[in-house]
């Protein structure tokens, strides 16, 4: 089952060029034409917004004007007065029936307590004050300007850097802005490489506020039948299972009564990984008024009340031998965690930090990490949580490059962890293996024509023009611990031969449809057009936390490779009865079980499946139930790598800057699908790029977000991004099928590069 590495390259690549793999089977390694396409492009999908049920009445929120203050008076009387309005709920009506946690449920007891609506206080630009139901969404949208709300205004807590220990607190019951604090333990080692090592660089780097702007701001309609003491949730989401159990935790309706559906997705990046505060509100204000109730955010919601990420700050010291070998590294972060972070505090700047060495041989590391609470919306993953470990890390590298005197290349050479040093345990206690680093960076420096481009440079820079050219390496891990590493996979033969797959996780625009049903045809023997994948209904499919943390190629991808081995065994057992043949003298292919060397002996899926369920079949020791249910547990991490390079021109008196070319080098594994791959990457790069040169969510010294618009909050445009070039390499992970992750690498790698 697994194929020795496979390098492609190509002297110089045109820009429309491709870079092929191998195949590795009929399907997988395929560009099989996405499935859900034919719905998705032609305007078909089925979104939150696009359902409508009987009754359904519609909400929108009452937000905070101001960053920090008291609340003194909160008048709905002339809300209430609109004739349509149904209710207008304020924090006294629905925070006293919060029955558990708010929190994710990987995070329970994380953070600052978390209420539905503001109480007493509100503690952000965007802080739900209020919900008006109405019986439209205009008329809801109306009552809610009518809405009185007076403040005593309070000086709010903005910057991260001076937060910990400014007087002012954000959540005055935790009577400290320290969200959260981590460190690597003393290393005598680590001080020594310092003290004796020729060359000590020091730089600090700074990220900015940016937000993730799906396309498909977040939604959610809830439905609660006091009769039949069942909840129903439609929600935009990347976590089907894990918002059933929120909305039980939150309401007190036992889990088995609560069911959730997803539908299409327009994008996520983090952003639904969790269930946020504002849908949990909405299905609490459903189960308070026994109401069916849709919310869906609006453009400026989604930009000042949904998530944050990104803002963080990260001094790096590096110690450094004559040769260019980097000896030692040490770090000092901090990060922004806005009021109220989803999913708790700390965890991706520990997480980066400890990443920090990444596809290097740094013998040394030591860090210190912290996260504060400031008067701004809450931070939350957004792809790649922990990319700043690869900004600083390969800016450190250019840094020490140009001090040294040595090409960037060049000194990434000298560092960079080859094949025969693997499996290499970071200083972190990460353990790397099946990786390509070095081979990723001659690659994407082949792809690019590095030595060509050098001296186009020079040539250039005499004619009185600026180029440049940014490199980015790094390993992208995809972590399998706990509820991260469980993915389930249903497969059901139908009477006619068809097969139906219900997998736990969602796609929201990776395309799982066309890769699951790739993967198990693979490795049952039947047609992909002949599989139906079902997803994001919690009443029909089995638990698995969802989609986030580049987890579906590796984990998903085995289950669904797993579950239909097993099913293969169950359909040739039961195929050598009815064929008088041992099971071990038989093959499915084509949907067709022969026996070997007689294909005139055969029988078809459609027959098998007719016999087994409609033919009374004997129930005998190959009992005819055409179906599996598989569950999959991942190894703790499982780790994807990649090379970007991208050259630019800078107009250095307007400050102009436009991208050229743009490569990458990607080992994701086996690739299941080269064309979703590839997609995958675009976007994150397009990401990348939007978060150094055109994204920034910006605050005034009042707490007021000043960029509440796409007019303000700019994001990258067709024109502002070349065209991408790919370069694959394979070498298989260790886990079943070979797969890797690839969703979030882009958007990691970029930022560095440009």
């Amino acid at each position: 089952e697994k194929i020795p590495p496979v390098t492609t390259t190509s002297d110089r690549p045109a820009a429309t060029d491709v870079l092929h793999t191998p195949t590795v089977g009929r399907f997988v390694g395929q560009r099989v034409n996405r499935k859900e396409d034919a719905r998705l492009v032609t305007g078909h999908g089925r979104y939150v917004d696009d359902v409508v049920l009987p009754g359904m009445l519609h909400a929108t929120f009452v937000r905070s004007d101001v960053a920090r203050a008291r609340l003194t008076r909160v008048d709905t009387s002339a809300a209430l007065a609109l004739d349509g309005v149904v209710a207008v709920l304020t924090g006294a009506d629905l925070n006293p029936i919060l029955a558990g946690d708010m929190h994710a449920t990987v995070g329970l007891g994380w953070g600052a307590p978390l209420q539905p609506l503001a109480g007493d206080d509100v503690r952000f630009v965007g802080d739900p004050i209020a919900l008006v139901v109405a019986e439209s969404r205009y008329l809801a949208e109306d009552a809610a300007e009518l809405v009185k709300v007076d403040y005593d205004p309070l000086p709010p807590v903005l910057d991260m850097e001076t937060a910990g220990s400014a007087e002012e607190i954000v959540h005055p019951e935790l009577g400290t802005n320290i969200a959260g604090q981590s460190s690597s333990e003393p290393n005598p080692a680590l001080d020594a490489a310092f003290a004796n090592a020729p060359h000590v660089f020091t730089e600090t780097f700074r990220q900015q506020r940016q937000t993730q702007v799906p396309m498909e701001t977040r939604g959610v309609i809830a439905s609660w039948d006091p009769h039949g003491a069942d909840l129903e949730v439609w929600i935009s989401t990347q976590v089907p299972h894990e918002c059933r159990m929120v909305c039980a935790r939150i309401t007190g309706v036992p889990e088995h009564r609560v069911r959730v559906r997803m539908g299409d997705v327009g994008g996520g990046f983090g952003l639904k990984a969790y269930m946020c505060r504002d849908e949990q509100v909405v299905v609490l204000a459903a189960y308070h008024l026994g109401r069916t109730i849709k919310w869906i955010e609006d453009r400026r919601e989604n930009l000042i009340a949904s998530n944050t990420a990104r803002l963080e700050r990260i001094t790096v010291d590096v110690a450094v031998d004559d040769d260019g070998r980097v000896l030692a590294a040490r770090l000092d972060q901090i990060d922004d965690a806005g009021t109220f972070p989803v999913m708790g505090t700390g965890g991706a700047a520990a997480f980066a930090t400890m990443m920090f060495t990444g596809p290097y041989r740094i013998p040394h590391l030591g860090w210190t990490t912290t996260s504060v609470y400031t008067n701004t919306c809450g931070r939350g993953p957004y792809r790649g949580p922990w990319q700043i470990e690869t900004s600083a890390r390969e800016q450190m590298m250019d840094i020490a490059a140009r001090e040294l005197g040595v090409d960037p290349l060049e000194l990434r050479r000298r560092n960079v962890l080859q094949r025969d040093e693997l499996p290499h345990t970071m200083p972190s206690g990460v353990a790397l293996e099946h990786i390509s680093p070095a081979e990723t960076l001659e690659q994407a420096a082949a792809m690019i024509g590095y030595d060509e481009f050098r001296a186009e440079q020079r040539a250039a820079r005499e004619q009185g023009r600026y180029l440049g050219l940014g490199i980015s390496l790094y390993v992208e891990p995809q972590p399998g611990m706990g509820p991260y590493g469980i993915e389930s996979v249903n497969i059901r033969i139908q009477p006619d031969g068809k097969i139906d797959v219900f997998q736990g996780s969602g796609s929201h625009g990776q395309g799982l449809e066309t890769t699951t049903a790739q993967v198990v045809a693979e490795h049952l023997g039947v047609d992909v057009d002949d599989i139906t994948v079902h997803q994001g209904d919690t009443a029909s499919t089995p638990y698995a936390f969802g989609t986030g943390g580049s987890r579906s190629g590796p984990i998903l991808g085995a289950a669904a490779r797993q579950a239909a081995l097993e099913l293969k065994e169950k359909v040739l057992a039961f195929a050598a009865e009815l064929l008088e043949a041992s099971a071990n003298d038989l093959e499915l292919a084509d949907s067709v079980v022969s026996v070997r060397g007689t294909p005139a002996r055969s029988v078809t899926l459609g027959e098998i499946a007719a016999a087994a369920y409609l033919a009374g079949a004997p129930q005998t020791a190959a009992a005819p139930v055409l179906e599996v249910a598989s569950r999959y547990k991942a190894p703790p991490f499982m780790f994807s790598n990649a090379c970007h390079i991208c050259t630019c021109e800078v107009d250095i008196e307007t400050g102009k800057v436009e991208l050229l070319r743009y490569v990458v080098s990607e080992d994701c594994g086996v690739m299941i699908n080269p064309a979703i791959v590839e997609g995958q990457i675009a976007g994150g790069v397009v990401q990348g790029i939007g978060s150094v040169l055109h994204e920034h969510m910006v605050y005034d010294e009042y707490g007021n977000p000043l960029t509440a618009t796409l007019l303000d909050y700019a994001i990258p445009l067709a024109s502002d991004v070349p065209m991408i070039e790919f370069g694959h390499l394979v070498t298989p992970a260790s886990t079943p099928g070979g797969y890797k992750g690839v969703g979030e690498g882009g958007a990691i790698g970029a930022p560095p590069a440009v």
